[in-house]
């Protein structure tokens, strides 16, 4: 990963001590067959009807080159869990191992892999942590990032959600993941750097307290910003900011200063949405736009709408960023073959489907998904297999894809979704088919262990 994002984010130590234990364990009773380990959601979080599969290019950048370094296993051989020789051990310490993997922004539904990694097990071990902690939060944010699009349509859509995000790495990542699945651009500047995101801002109220009038406010940030005059108006009175935005319009029309748009960031944004429209379209600004902020979510945007709020833009922060009405997915990193053998977990609501698995997609004749099929890597099934190598011995098969690319591949992606999928409220679950071959696998794992 691009260590501008966060200094400490390839770390080894990144991990869970369990992890570390685990590894001593395996160690010691010379265990180095290698494991089978794969990621997967259980279920889909509250309302949502699909997910996109989002980290993957994270992960591997991860994976890549992943070691110990001096002063970590110095301050480990400090530690009182670890023998001299383990520590040893770990100075020689690599990834190793073959992943396979869905491309990113492939959608995903339950019980279905995204990515699988193939090395010795001190290896498979050590990465479950940050792996998953990689890959949940931008499917989190990017599948909750898709359903506002979905619901705004071809309406302009901004990250606006750093300052309400858990962290730099969060705020960074959920700017990718939000431009990923259709948002128009960020305001994270740094964002901006690592991804070529495109980046939009406008002013805060401070800006305009900090002038005696509002108009002064206006007419200095249009001089400072021509190309890009977004002005605030509903830091006093906001229809009356509507008025001053005519007032001035004449002057920067003098000047070859467009006004682009006012935004409106409280109250009912409908109602004064509807009324600055009217203002502006009486005053003879009828091109500019209208874009509203304020704590907005794929539910309120759906209410605006539906309201029939002239608005043609919005800024998504906090419940974006936090995805705030299900902040985490139910999602697992399970071993699930060990020397060659298959292994299955069988706790009581988390069992899993053992071994080595493929996913088959099928499309309906309208183009649309029309159910998955779940099975072991050998068996062959109708539809596009949607697991592929993407790195072997360590080393990644293919460069990494930049953000445009994936965002182009995510616009397809949705369009496969019928529009039960498409909706906000839950429908009734995708089909994900089970097949033969991974229920005859599933029964023989668990005679032996009976």
């Amino acid at each position: 990963m691009n260590s501008a994002i966060n200094g400490v984010a390839g770390s080894a130590l990144l991990t869970d001590l369990y992890q570390l234990t685990m590894m001593q364990g395996y160690f010691e009773n010379g265990m180095t067959d290698n494991a089978v380990f794969e990621f997967f959601v259980r279920k889909l979080p509250g309302e949502s009807n699909f997910l996109l599969a989002l980290g993957q290019e994270q992960a591997l950048d991860y994976l890549t080159g992943l070691k110990f370094h001096q002063q970590e296993l110095e301050w480990l051989g400090r530690q009182t869990f670890f023998t001299r020789e383990f520590i040893d051990f770990l100075s020689h310490w690599r990834f190793s191992g073959d992943v396979d993997a869905m491309p990113e922004g492939t959608l995903l539904f339950a019980d279905e892999p995204v990515l699988r990694v193939v090395a010795p097990i001190a290896q498979a071990q050590l990465v479950e942590s940050r792996i998953i902690n990689l890959l949940q939060l931008q499917t989190l944010i990017g599948s909750k990032a898709a359903r506002v699009k979905l619901c705004a349509g071809e309406r302009q859509l901004v990250d606006f959600g750093l300052r309400r995000a858990h962290g730099a790495e969060a705020g960074l990542l959920a700017a990718r993941a939000a431009y990923i699945a259709g948002f128009a651009g960020t305001a994270t500047v740094l964002a901006g750097q690592l991804f070529d995101i495109p980046l939009f801002g406008t002013m805060a109220h401070s800006y305009i307290q900090a002038h005696e009038r509002e108009t002064d406010a206006f007419l200095s940030f249009a001089r400072a910003q021509p190309h890009n005059v977004v002005l605030l108006i509903d830091t006093y009175d906001t229809e009356a900011g509507a008025h001053n935005v005519v007032r001035i319009a004449s002057q920067l029309r003098a000047m070859n200063i467009p006004i682009k748009a006012v935004r409106l960031d409280s109250g009912d944004l409908a109602e004064h949405a509807k009324k600055v429209r009217h203002i502006l379209d009486q005053g003879g600004l009828s091109e500019v736009g209208i874009f509203a902020s304020s704590s907005l979510d794929e539910y309120e945007i759906r209410d605006l709408l539906q309201r029939q709020a002239p608005i043609d833009g919005f800024g998504i922060g906090s419940r974006l960023t936090t995805a705030a009405d299900n902040p985490f997915l139910d999602c697992v990193y399970k071993l699930q073959e060990y020397a060659g053998v298959a292994r299955r977990k069988l706790s009581e609501n988390k069992a899993t489907w053992p071994g080595r698995k493929q996913v088959y997609r099928v499309l309906n004749r309208a183009g649309h998904l029309q159910h998955d099929l779940l099975t072991t890597l050998e068996d062959s099934q109708p539809g596009y297999a949607l697991l592929a190598p993407v790195m072997r011995q360590g080393q990644r098969l293919s460069s990494q894809r930049s953000c445009a690319e994936v965002r182009n591949y995510v616009r397809e992606q949705l369009k496969l979704l019928p529009p039960p999928l498409r909706r906000l409220q839950k429908s009734a679950p995708y089909t994900v088919k089970i097949t033969p071959a991974l229920k005859r696998l599933a029964e023989q794992v668990d005679r032996r262990a009976g």
